[in-house]
C-alpha cells in the first residue's frame, strides 16, 4: 500500500524527469512542509495519510489566499501561478463537497441541533460541532460556517 507521502515523492520524481517546473516546485514545497511537521514535536515521526492531507489542505489554502492577495494587488501573473499550484495540490485531496451537498448536511445538522434545544444564532456552535466531523477535509471551514449562518438565519 502506498502512502500519500510516497505518492507525492513519486510524482515529484516524475515531474522532475518531465521538467515540469511548476509541478515539481509545488510538490517539493509540500514535501518540505510535511517533513517540517514530522520533526516539529519532541520526537521525529511519520505522518499518517490523514495528517499529510491536513498539511496539503493547509498548503492549498495558502495558495488560494496568496492568489487572492496577488489578484487584488494587480499582480495577475503571480496570482495565476499560485492558483495553478493550488490546483495541483487539490488533486491530492478528496473532492470538495458541492454547495447542494454542503447545504443538505448543514440543514440536517440544524434540525439535529434544534431537536437538542439549540436554536437561532446561539445554535451556531452546536451546529458546527455536528457538521465539522461530517465535512472534515471535504469543505473549507469558512464555507461551512457561512452555510451554517445562512441556514440558521433562514
Amino acid at each position: 500500500m502506498t502512502t500519500l507521502k510516497s505518492k507525492l515523492k513519486e510524482d515529484l520524481n516524475a515531474a522532475i524527469k518531465e521538467r515540469d517546473e511548476l509541478r515539481s516546485s509545488t510538490l517539493r514545497l509540500t514535501l518540505t512542509a510535511i517533513t517540517k511537521e514530522e520533526v516539529a514535536g519532541k520526537t521525529k515521526r511519520e505522518l499518517s495519510d490523514d495528517e499529510v492531507q491536513k498539511v496539503i489542505t493547509r498548503e492549498a489554502k495558502k495558495r488560494r489566499e496568496a492568489a487572492d492577495a496577488f489578484a487584488q494587488g494587480g499582480r495577475a501573473e503571480s496570482a495565476e501561478r499560485e492558483k495553478a499550484e493550488g490546483e495541483i495540490l487539490a488533486t491530492y485531496l478528496p473532492k470538495q463537497l458541492g454547495d447542494d451537498e454542503l447545504e443538505a448536511i448543514v440543514a440536517q445538522a440544524v434540525a439535529e441541533a434544534k431537536a437538542a434545544g439549540a436554536e437561532g444564532p446561539r445554535a451556531m456552535g452546536a451546529v458546527m460541532k455536528i457538521v465539522n466531523p461530517k465535512v472534515a477535509g471535504l469543505a473549507e471551514g469558512g464555507r461551512v460556517a457561512a452555510a451554517v449562518k445562512k441556514s440558521l438565519a433562514g
